[in-house]
């Protein structure tokens, strides 16, 4: 139902993997990878303005408040962002659960069973604390920012990033932009369904993204973000 069955068969699975290997970082942009009429529900679930809270982090604490935040100097903030809250999207519209089934869904079996067959491991949540908190929606306004970061932790084999932005224009900014190697940065474009999937202990793999541009005032950057673990 959620998958795109074309983009998700065995031969474009091995398409993966050797594109993969051959990068740096070790990653991968599959385009259309998701079912584009049920990502349409999910963004009228997402543009309710009332389902979001401001997230801060800063390099020596995550999930800062605000108080804290105005204690840190700018040089130590890497994250500000808003961070979708399911409990309070509208009950009443008929798309009211789409945004949450297809969180469930990428912490799903069958899911998973797709990214452990292109990442060589098997994935599990059997010993992660609180799985819903890997994967959840995020936005980016012009006032924003994703500084340069490293996702790596013990144990996290897969990081997923999918973007919910259509017509995203060429100036708009937002990019996702990984350090590479031989000083030569990778920058990939937030496009509606486009899926990018990389390994966070990989060499080159610390990114960051690019601010919004401010003549775009108006839109917001979305994207989900989901992390995965090994046993």
């Amino acid at each position: 139902m959620w998958l795109n069955d074309k983009q998700a068969k065995d031969p474009a699975r091995c398409s993966y993997r050797e594109s993969l290997l051959s990068s740096c970082p070790n990653h991968i942009v599959i385009d259309n990878l998701f079912n584009e009429a049920k990502l349409d529900d999910v963004m009228k679930v997402l543009q309710q303005p009332h389902c979001w809270q401001t997230q801060r982090h800063t390099y020596s604490a995550l999930y800062v408040d605000n108080a804290r935040w105005q204690k840190t100097s700018n040089d130590q903030r890497f994250v500000q962002r808003d961070v979708w809250r399911h409990e309070a999207a509208n009950p009443n519209t008929a798309n009211s659960n789409i945004a949450r089934d297809f969180l469930t869904f990428l912490r799903g079996d069958e899911f998973m069973s797709v990214l452990s067959r292109i990442f060589n491991v098997p994935l599990t949540d059997i010993n992660v604390a609180d799985p819903e908190i890997n994967t959840n929606y995020f936005r980016l306004s012009t006032t924003d920012f994703v500084e340069q970061h490293a996702d790596d932790s013990p144990g996290r084999e897969v990081c997923m990033l999918l973007y919910l932005n259509k017509k995203w224009g060429n100036n708009a900014g937002g990019e996702l932009v990984f350090i590479g190697e031989n000083d030569e940065p990778i920058r990939i474009a937030p496009l509606y369904n486009r899926c990018v999937l990389f390994d966070p202990s990989s060499k080159g793999s610390e990114h960051w993204v690019k601010t919004l541009n401010p003549d775009h005032t108006d839109e917001y950057r979305y994207n989900v973000t989901s992390w995965y673990w090994s046993e």
